[in-house]
């Protein structure tokens, strides 16, 4: 098969032995892999593949089904599915745990598809099941553009929530009120606590999806609702802040913080399960879908790697095979 692994800060295209699906595993013939900041991460050596994971980039995909291995049930050769991984994304062939693959709807592009396992598994396990953001609440979303952030406002409208995106400069903030946010601020501009906080009356937001870490802690808390929950899903201004745990015990607040790809492979199965159950009926009637920014060829990844660098994209970039 043909294969990217990071190599010396840059991108290698070699060719690599074919993998095989061991037992419990599926053995997926690649349509297309989603690009994550998690991979740009990799590249420059911040975020090793946890142990035994393959080192070829990529966390998600989609396409078709090649071989099953033995104990495999509920899929069949030929099936059109999409997948968690824990690497190995960027290829023309992986193999992957059964309980991480998830059928792809009928009326649901396969390429676009290779957007939705990451960002659903990673919402869904943060917002939904930590958080339990509930129909008629507030969510709080910063980078509502980017392809987590985007996912979070699609789902969380479809949900039934109230959703407030950050975002940068004109364009995001059209697109993302075009992808159904409630209010959009634009943080260049804007002081996102005074406009959520004027926009739910004083009360303050139930959840916060939080990429920005250390810098926005004290402005979190501050515009938390009583009960409300900070779920931490990376920390883009740094990993270390001081925490007022007076103003958490007025709010009744709670703060978790979570990364996805070294849980357990029980954890992954559980979550998988949870999104496929809870999610993905709303992927099949089309309310939650992949935000496609553009689609490049796999032997372009350096380039889609640069997009995604470049902070300008609206939703996805993904790898077409």
């Amino acid at each position: 098969m043909q294969a990217i692994t990071a190599h010396d800060g840059g991108l290698r295209l070699d060719e690599h032995p074919d993998p095989v699906a061991g037992p419990g595993e599926v053995l997926v013939e690649v349509a297309a892999a989603g690009v994550n900041n998690a991979d740009l991460q990799q590249v420059a050596g911040n975020y090793p593949p946890p142990p035994g994971a393959s080192e070829v980039l990529g966390l998600e995909v989609s396409g078709t089904v090649r071989a099953l291995g033995d104990g495999v049930d509920g899929f069949a050769v030929g099936d059109r599915v999409c997948a968690l991984l824990s690497g190995g994304g960027y290829a023309t062939l992986v193999a992957v745990p059964a309980a991480q693959v998830l059928p792809v709807p009928d009326g649901v592009d396969l390429v676009e598809a290779a957007g939705l396992p990451e960002a659903a598994c990673t919402v869904y396990s943060n917002v939904g099941m930590i958080a339990g953001l509930r129909p008629g609440q507030t969510l709080l979303v910063h980078g509502g553009t980017g392809g987590m952030g985007s996912h979070a406002v699609v789902w969380a409208k479809a949900l039934g929530a109230r959703v407030i995106a950050t975002s940068g400069g004109e364009r995001k903030v059209r697109a993302s009120e075009e992808l159904g946010a409630d209010l959009v601020v634009d943080h260049r501009t804007e002081d996102f606590v005074e406009r959520a906080l004027d926009f739910t009356e004083g009360r303050g937001v139930d959840v916060v999806l939080d990429v920005v870490g250390a810098d926005y802690l004290a402005k979190h808390l501050e515009v938390l609702a009583p009960n409300g929950h900070i779920a931490v899903i990376a920390a883009g201004s740094g990993a270390k802040g001081e925490l007022d745990f007076g103003a958490m015990m007025r709010k009744r607040a709670t703060i978790s913080a979570t990364t996805l790809r070294a849980r357990p492979l029980d954890e992954k199965a559980a979550i998988v399960a949870a999104v496929r159950e809870h999610v993905w009926p709303l992927v099949a009637v089309g309310s939650v879908r992949t935000i496609v920014d553009s689609v490049v060829p796999l032997a372009e990844a350096a380039e889609a790697h640069r997009r995604v660098r470049d902070g300008e994209v609206i939703g996805k970039v993904l790898l077409a095979v």
